[in-house]
């Protein structure tokens, strides 16, 4: 398979290396710095303790570039457009585009560049931190989680699974990936955000009466959302996992957080705005949330 992963962060240098063993992966990136050191030394990726070499191809730009089999998206999703805009020459008539972004709502985007039938959501499960230029920790494995929101008519799942599987991944297609997505989705569209606008560990939220009022009314908006679009969503089950997520992570530090504090964009439009988005679509008034996305966006230029 011809595969294209855009973003050589942490999460694509572990999936376009290992890609790499069986199918001709495009790593691209515009960190120059970055780029050179994968074409020159190759990318070291460190599993037990062991480094282990990969060679993907680099690149900064992909002009010149044939259409691909498969795009896997790996930026921030506020630059996912950006990304696909700027690599269009990748995208034929037959190229799929996966995510496995953080959030929801991508298809709103990659639906801008491919039919919603190669258009591919899901989730990873696996996680990992950059060690140097060139140099990834695979800290853990797990499911990479799949699906479409439209029939699979070429079947290119089980290929996408194969291709996937026989480079050193466990893939699951699920039939309802929203479904999967939404319970995921939950945690960070409450504690997380909560964490991000008072700037605030993890375990603050559930131990603070204040704050823990600001997640469960954030949690109870996202619920009737979910529920408006056919999704299964236990509230009381769900207010307990994050209940417990914040007291089993005391001093967490969640990415909407860490992004507020050193002054980066956040990806809050595809996590909190997401459940707008969609409570716009089904009918449902979320006022929490509406509140939210502004209060995060105001604290993006605080600092400007």
């Amino acid at each position: 398979m011809r595969i294209a992963v855009i973003g050589a962060g942490a999460m694509g240098s572990i999936y376009g290396g290992h890609l790499s063993q069986h199918n001709e992966v495009y790593m691209v990136d515009t960190a120059a710095p970055v780029v050179e050191h994968l074409q020159k030394e190759g990318l070291k990726i460190q599993e037990n303790g062991e480094d282990i070499l990969f060679h993907p191809q680099a690149v900064t730009s992909t002009e010149g570039i044939e259409p691909v089999d498969l795009i896997i998206l790996f930026v921030k999703a506020l630059y996912s457009r950006s990304a696909l805009a700027g690599n269009k020459n990748l995208i034929g008539p037959d190229t799929y585009v996966l995510t496995l972004q953080n959030g929801s709502g991508h298809e709103d985007i990659l639906g801008e560049f491919v039919d919603l039938d190669h258009i591919v959501i899901g989730t990873t499960e696996d996680n990992g931190a950059v060690l140097g230029l060139g140099h990834i920790r695979r800290g853990g494995v797990g499911n990479t989680n799949v699906g479409m929101l439209a029939e699979d008519k070429a079947g290119f799942l089980p290929k996408l699974k194969e291709a996937f599987d026989s480079c050193g991944f466990n893939v699951k297609i699920h039939a309802n990936i929203q479904q999967l997505i939404w319970d995921k989705l939950f945690t960070n569209v409450s504690l997380s955000a909560v964490t991000g606008v008072l700037q605030v560990d993890m375990g603050y939220i559930a131990a603070n009466p204040y704050a823990w009022a600001m997640t469960t009314a954030l949690i109870h908006e996202a619920v009737a959302v979910a529920k408006a679009m056919g999704l299964e969503a236990d509230e009381a089950a769900i207010t307990e996992k994050v209940r417990k997520t914040s007291e089993m992570s005391p001093n967490g530090c969640t990415s909407i957080r860490a992004d507020i504090r050193d002054g980066r964009k956040t990806e809050v439009d595809t996590i909190s705005g997401s459940v707008v988005r969609a409570a716009a679509k089904v009918g449902v008034a979320v006022p929490s949330h509406e509140l939210i996305v502004n209060m995060v966006h105001a604290l993006e230029g605080k600092d400007k």
